[in-house]
């Protein structure tokens, strides 16, 4: 495989318009490409941010035209062929084609996929296709149960993840009876420390959210078609008036699987994000990348920015090997929790208590810090995002210290 940049008259075509996708594709005309570049998205809106759906845009905040990066005439003015509503079919890696379930088709010379994630939902033999059951993912989706959204509605919320807890902060701000039920013994089980889920646990309960873990669903009922009560595998009856299911994503791979792509936990790619096929390349939350001696896929804007401008330089000739810095964050309340580093693999936790009531829980293997979550202390996240980037790692008791000055460890 060559790291060359392809010619500047090539043809490139991204499949998936979401923020990788339009993030490839307006790099690529900022870089200088020439050549003609199509987006082929699936959704009959331009592409448009997908954090705001479930927080902003739902509580009514943001208008939908305000969640678009960009009107429909900058594509038009950068020479970026949009093709809503046009579900990729295909990919013939032999003929160096997209086709279409209409017979017609495209011709790339280099291939991006960036097809992202879908929710993952509730299983149809418990009640997964009853009316008033929703995932949460993409503008239809919220659109679809935004009129539910009434005080004094009740609205069951399964799984305890990020997408959950988000989803229940503005169900509770907008007045309606909200209940979390969560499988595991505690909510973020698989993705934070007991600490941060203890703080968000007392959050949603002050909050008048109620919360109950080690609760699975057995099956919801319906009535007329309509979900109308959930069943939990302890015999309870919780009733509601419909139910949004957060328990996590599959990576859409199914395309490049059908094309013979390797395939690990989403589309593998190299660390030029590159594909099994050196002229197809994947970005965002489809793709799985190696990292530190494993395989990863990140499941965040930041990545999805960072991979798709990686490979825009790439291919015009400014190659960078890209390094992923994982950074997330969620709002609920009042409350904006930033999370930098991966926190797999820790065995021990420190607790730092900033002013105001901000905290911050820190992540250690041994004496590595790999990751820290920040509560309301957008201070404490840029210096330990710096730190851990930078490979340095303070002492615990230090961090646990108020009186240390943070930044000074920087120096």
């Amino acid at each position: 495989m060559s790291d060359d940049p392809i010619d500047p008259d090539a043809r490139i075509v991204v499949i998936g318009a979401g923020q990788a996708g339009f993030t490839a594709c307006a790099r690529l005309r900022d870089l200088g490409h020439r050549g003609p570049v199509t987006l082929i998205g699936d959704e009959a809106h331009p592409p448009y941010q997908r954090p705001p759906l479930s927080k902003g845009y739902l509580l009514g905040e943001i208008t939908e035209d305000r969640l678009y990066f960009r009107p429909m005439d900058f594509y038009r003015e950068r020479g970026i062929d949009l093709r809503l509503s046009r579900p990729a079919a295909f990919i013939d890696r032999g003929k160096k084609a997209v086709g279409f379930a209409d017979g017609s088709s495209v011709p790339y010379d280099r291939l991006i996929l960036t097809t992202g994630a879908r929710p993952r939902t509730l299983p149809d033999e418990i009640g997964g296709r009853l009316d008033g059951v929703f995932a949460v993912r993409n503008l239809a989706d919220i659109n679809a149960m935004a009129e539910r959204f009434r005080p004094g509605q009740h609205v069951l919320i399964v799984g305890g993840g990020y997408i959950g807890l988000e989803a229940a902060a503005v169900s509770a701000k907008l007045g309606l009876t909200v209940t979390i039920i969560e499988a595991a013994p505690r909510i973020l089980q698989r993705v934070a420390c007991a600490e941060t889920s203890a703080y968000f646990r007392d959050l949603h309960g002050g909050k008048g959210v109620t919360l109950r873990e080690g609760a699975a669903l057995k099956a919801l009922v319906g009535e007329e078609g309509h979900v109308r009560a959930a069943q939990l595998v302890d015999g309870s009856l919780i009733p509601v008036d419909f139910v949004i299911a957060g328990i996590g994503v599959i990576p859409n791979a199914g395309l490049a699987e059908a094309a013979g792509l390797v395939i690990e936990d989403g589309i593998a790619v190299d660390e030029n994000c590159r594909t099994s096929d050196p002229e197809i390349y994947a970005a965002g939350d489809c793709a799985s990348f190696p990292w530190r001696s494993r395989r990863i896929r990140l499941e965040s804007v930041g990545n999805a920015i960072e991979q798709a401008e990686a490979i825009a330089r790439m291919l015009t000739g400014q190659p960078v090997r890209y390094e992923a810095k994982p950074w997330f964050w969620s709002d609920q309340y009042d409350v904006k929790l930033q999370i930098a580093g991966l926190s797999t693999g820790y065995d021990s936790v420190v607790t730092r208590i900033g002013a105001e009531g901000s905290v911050s829980h820190w992540y250690y293997r041994a004496d590595e810090l790999l990751a820290v979550d920040a509560m309301n202390d957008p201070r404490v996240y840029m210096v330990a995002k710096r730190l851990i980037e930078a490979g340095k790692s303070p002492g615990a008791e230090i961090v646990r210290d108020p009186a240390t000055d943070l930044k000074a460890l920087l120096r």
